[in-house]
């Protein structure tokens, strides 16, 4: 449905021009919408996974158990987010000019500005960070593994689903993010928990939405 709306046609009147979502007073409603569409999908793996006798730390891999394990997280999270960040920047360059628009106008156009606009924005990315990866490296990947017997296939198949999930952002981005989710893949089937995942995700959605630009600003 993201994808239709980045390609309805000109409207003639500004509201729905070519590629173009939404314009910024629309901005609230689809943090929420996002948010309330990311607890339905977590709500349906939960159930799925409770109505066979598992729980919440089935789809997550466990919780901290003590400090110790809080700081070694800290520590594999910050080469981590490096590796991200190189993977996100190198794949991006590697595809510029081929696969379409470099990034949808909709994801520029509906960044936060206002305070309440960023706090939404802060509470739609913790949940992205438990909600997503909870579906898709808690239960879709696990799903696959269990439908392939192939690790390597499971990590694939779901990162390029994870890809396809965030069309509304363009092609080009929908290849980056599939290569990012095949990176959290990854660190899920290392770890054997989303801790980090969950944390890193949350983090990265922050920075890349709002945090940067106030970083550069003051830099």
């Amino acid at each position: 449905m993201g994808f239709i709306a980045q390609h309805t046609a000109t409207a003639g009147n500004g509201v729905a021009a070519a590629g173009q979502l939404a314009s910024h007073r629309q901005a609230i409603p689809i943090y929420l919408a996002a948010l309330v569409m990311d607890w339905a999908l977590f709500y349906y793996c939960w159930a799925a996974v409770h109505h066979y006798g598992g729980s919440l730390w089935t789809l997550s891999g466990g919780r901290w158990n003590s400090w110790k394990d809080v700081l070694v997280d800290l520590g594999i999270m910050a080469p981590f987010l490096i590796v991200w960040e190189g993977t996100a920047y190198g794949v991006s360059r590697l595809i510029a000019g081929s696969v379409g628009p470099g990034s949808a106008k909709t994801v520029d156009s509906l960044l936060p500005q206002s305070l309440i606009e960023i706090l939404i924005w802060i509470a739609t990315s913790i949940t992205a960070g438990i909600c997503e990866e909870m579906v898709f490296r808690g239960f879709l990947q696990r799903q696959l593994h269990a439908l392939s017997g192939n690790i390597a296939v499971a990590v694939l198949g779901q990162g390029l689903v994870f890809g396809l999930f965030h069309s509304y952002q363009g092609w080009r981005n929908v290849v980056v993010i599939s290569v990012l989710g095949i990176l959290y893949g990854a660190l899920a089937v290392w770890r054997r928990n989303l801790r980090i995942n969950i944390v890193a995700h949350a983090f990265t959605d922050v920075w890349e939405g709002w945090l940067k630009f106030i970083v550069w600003h003051i830099a």
